[in-house]
């Protein structure tokens, strides 16, 4: 290993982890500051013509999204399914940043076999609390009631898709007799350390996060009528075209790395920049949170006011491109073939790709709540 971490003994490979860093670095700043130059002045001119208007005026005045100032906090359908998914996706940031700050400051060794994983499973069990007292909390601010199936959606939301693809890999492993499938005792620890563990501190997050919660404090108060949602808006405004570009620009800062990530989690290399790897998930996290953001701003300036779940699909849609990705990757960069690496292959980066939606997603969906509620609450609103 100590030849391997020698950027002698690999030439070129430290150079270009360091040159795929500096570029997601440079197109990061870039596009943060593109992002915040044009936010800026728009938000200032629309403060200081909406500061400037006459009392008596205020209502032949208000456009774009002032004008929805009565209807852009009525809360969304389906809230107790939005909660525990963002409630889940806080759950695996908080997985995923601990996990590479353990790996940083070597509270484990990451070069030993099976070390991520156990490390990963160990950290998603203790950290079960954050996912239900998020989930618990955005529930009860947005009015719901049924708080004990909302705090069961958030536990099950992850881990029943992840056991229903283990499921169906190891099934197929059993029946091509393959030594990939899991033995049992593992299944039984990995089980019971879920049931034991994991499944009773979310519920017991979600109590929690219920009980010292608040009502939610709309800086505008909402009207009884919904106002209508203009019709007609060009293609590029429509929701597949914005999912698109939330997904693209994040994906476009981390591609580089991901090839590495792909190397080693499918082929025969040995991650061990984990620094690197960090910087990166911090400028992703950056990117999706500027990007979703800017995204339903323009949206609210057409007098739509849907972006709850708006923010959680554009700030989760870069999943769907590392999904992509991995087809590209399966057909043209790796070996694999056949039935049983396919299986696994595809089936548990369906499983990551979901984890990256629920991650980003609820990064985007905090931060688009932080900067509607900043922005309304500036504006004079009736």
């Amino acid at each position: 290993m100590s030849r391997y971490h020698d950027s002698r003994f690999l030439p070129g490979t430290f150079e270009i982890h360091w040159l795929s860093i500096i570029n997601s670095f440079v197109l990061v700043l870039l596009l943060t500051a593109f992002l915040t130059i044009i936010m800026m002045r728009v938000l200032k001119n629309d403060f200081s013509r909406y500061m400037e208007v006459e009392e008596d005026e205020i209502g032949e005045e208000e456009t774009g999204w002032k004008l929805i100032n009565g209807d852009v906090f009525r809360f969304p359908p389906l809230c107790s399914c939005l909660s525990a998914l963002i409630g889940a996706g806080a759950h695996l940031f908080c997985v995923t940043f601990l996990l590479l700050i353990c790996a940083i400051t070597n509270c484990f060794v990451p070069t030993k076999r099976g070390a991520i994983l156990t490390a990963m499973i160990i950290l998603y069990a203790c950290t079960a609390p954050v996912g239900g007292f998020v989930s618990g909390r955005l529930f009860r601010q947005l009015g719901g009631d049924a708080w004990l199936a909302n705090a069961l959606f958030a536990a099950l939301v992850f881990p029943v898709p992840l056991a229903l693809v283990f499921v169906w890999v190891n099934s197929v492993a059993l029946a091509h007799g393959s030594s990939a499938a899991l033995p049992a005792v593992a299944v039984i620890i990995v089980v019971a350390l879920y049931g034991l563990v994991a499944f009773p501190f979310t519920l017991g997050g979600a109590i929690l996060g219920r009980q010292i919660s608040t009502d939610f404090h709309a800086p505008c108060r909402t009207t009884r009528l919904p106002r209508e949602i203009p019709p007609e808006m060009p293609w590029y405004r429509l929701p597949p075209a914005q999912m698109f570009m939330a997904g693209f620009l994040p994906f476009s800062a981390i591609y580089i790395e991901l090839h590495y990530i792909f190397a080693s989690l499918w082929g025969h290399k040995i991650y061990t920049l984990f620094g690197i790897l960090f910087l990166a998930f911090v400028m992703l996290v950056i990117v999706t949170a500027f990007i979703t953001v800017s995204l339903v701003y323009f949206q609210l300036a057409r007098e739509d006011y849907r972006w709850w779940w708006r923010s959680l699909l554009c700030g989760g849609s870069t999943g769907a491109f590392i999904y992509a990705y991995s087809f590209f990757y399966f057909f043209n960069r790796s070996s694999m073939d056949g039935m049983i690496q396919g299986s696994f292959y595809f089936g548990y980066m369906a499983v990551i790709s979901y984890a990256f939606f629920l991650m980003l997603g609820s990064v985007g969906f905090h931060s688009t709540l932080a900067f509607v509620c900043h922005i309304y609450s500036v504006v004079k609103a009736d």
